[in-house]
């Protein structure tokens, strides 16, 4: 058969347009469209490769993972030789937490395509997910061997690398974040160059707030030391981290909008910082440099000193973060999943959990009195101002941690295996913030027994 199944009243269409139909829908994210097509193409051809491996695709997007395997698998099975479908597999089973399973079809991938740049970027993938770095270096290298400017495997290789500690070598690599898909608006359309470290002109440095929340809170440290090259930088970034950074001495105007850094005469993004000072895990500038108003903190003080039962460690908490990051999936928690902090009854938690994962406060049930403080924080200094006003911080790898880091609140920070570069490995503690404590997950996409250690440790 070489048509996909037709319906009363509607054109039969021919096989390879249908299949390419299928793929653009998919790759444009119109996954109801797709889906629907998939289902009809199944229907029709339910033993045609292809068509399973789209679908499959298509149910992986859509969040079935099981239903996703097992067409793709089906599809692997009646094609062995067809090198696309095992590199795919490759993301699947790693989406799933089937990492035995992933690195088979990624070396399998290899092994079918030998000069696939993909297949190599896609094992170098799951490898640092094991945690088995230098070898996750070694295939990241080899995809770039085969594709010199493949900005992915570039930037895997830097994580890899920084995540070892190798901190010189990962910062060189590091620089290519900005030839990601994704990178495309960071950084101002001007002809003027990167900054290279020598002295400026006051006044002509623009300093650019370029990754996530956490990232410029955690980079910010380094202003002070650009300030020293190229007095009264400007400051770029979202006017929600205006409120912070603003306290960072040095800066000389602090803006949210290209048009408005008037003449400079280079630019620097924040996280290009480290490298260009030579950071290593031994010479980390301190924290310290973030500090809450006093006339918040006190007024957060009064407001919790009335709402939390007296005599209780009040035990700030975030489990969510934003679902658009790249690793919320393996960061993120459920609130349900923090029970071994509400079983306790010397406790009353404080929630500065933002967005919509507010609502499942809503199902709470514990010993642990519950104070929802979400809806109430207007920016970074009402978190800031609370936590002063706490015993500790629980939370996820998300912007809060970094926020206690930088101003020296205590926390209990939660990791998945393979972690975000930035928590090194194999260590309870980090040069970057030494009032957090890592709690890291012994087992891949597993949480058991992770919350039981934060809790008993309080």
């Amino acid at each position: 058969m070489s048509q996909a199944q037709a319906q009363p009243g509607k054109q039969v269409m021919p096989l390879a347009e249908a299949l390419e139909k299928l793929a653009k829908l998919e790759q444009e994210n119109k996954l109801a469209e797709a889906d629907d097509l998939a289902s009809r193409m199944l229907a029709a051809m339910p033993e045609h490769p292809h068509i399973l491996h789209l679908a499959g695709i298509v149910s992986y997007r859509n969040g079935r993972v099981p239903e996703a395997i097992a067409r793709m698998e089906k599809s692997e099975s009646l094609a062995p030789d067809m090198p696309l479908y095992p590199r795919n597999m490759c993301e699947v089973y790693r989406g799933a937490g089937r990492l035995e399973d992933a690195v088979r079809a990624g070396r399998r991938a290899i092994e079918l395509a030998p000069k696939d740049a993909r297949a190599y970027f896609n094992l170098a993938l799951i490898l640092y997910e094991k945690l088995e770095l230098e070898e996750s270096v070694r295939v990241a290298d080899q995809a770039i061997a085969l594709e010199p400017d493949y900005p992915e495997a570039h930037f895997e290789r830097a994580e890899a690398l920084l995540l070892a500690g190798r901190m010189k070598e990962g910062w060189e690599s590091y620089e290519w974040r900005f030839k990601l898909k994704q990178a495309e608006g960071m950084l101002p359309k001007t002809d003027k160059p990167q900054w290279d470290g020598t002295p400026l002109p006051p006044g002509k440095l623009l300093i650019i707030g370029d990754q996530g929340f956490g990232d410029c809170i955690q980079f910010g440290r380094l202003i002070p030391w650009a300030a020293l090259l190229c007095p009264q930088p400007i400051v770029a970034a979202s006017g929600e981290l205006q409120p912070i950074l603003k306290q960072i001495p040095g800066i000389g105007k602090f803006v949210t909008r290209w048009e408005d850094t008037g003449e400079y005469d280079a630019y620097i993004p924040l996280s290009g910082l480290p490298r260009l000072a030579g950071i290593g895990t031994d010479n980390v500038p301190p924290a310290g440099y973030l500090a809450a108003p006093p006339e918040l903190v006190e007024e957060w003080r009064v407001k919790l000193d009335r709402l939390c039962p007296k005599g209780k460690k009040r035990i700030a908490l975030v489990w969510a973060g934003r679902p658009t990051h790249k690793n919320d999936k393996k960061r993120t928690l459920k609130l349900q999943q923090f029970a071994p902090l509400f079983a306790r009854d010397d406790i009353c938690i404080v929630t500065v959990q933002k967005g919509e994962q507010i609502s499942q406060a809503g199902g709470y049930y514990g010993r642990a009195p519950l104070l929802n403080l979400g809806p109430e924080i207007g920016d970074f200094l009402d978190t800031m101002a609370i936590l002063k006003n706490v015993d500790r911080l629980v939370t996820i790898d998300t912007s809060v941690a970094h926020i206690a880091g930088a101003i020296g609140v205590p926390a209990s920070l939660v990791l998945p295996k393979a972690p975000d570069w930035r928590w090194l490995l194999e260590r309870e503690d980090t040069p970057w913030y030494p009032s957090i404590k890592l709690y890291r997950q012994h087992e891949a996409y597993s949480w058991d027994g992770v919350i039981e250690r934060v809790a008993a440790a309080l």
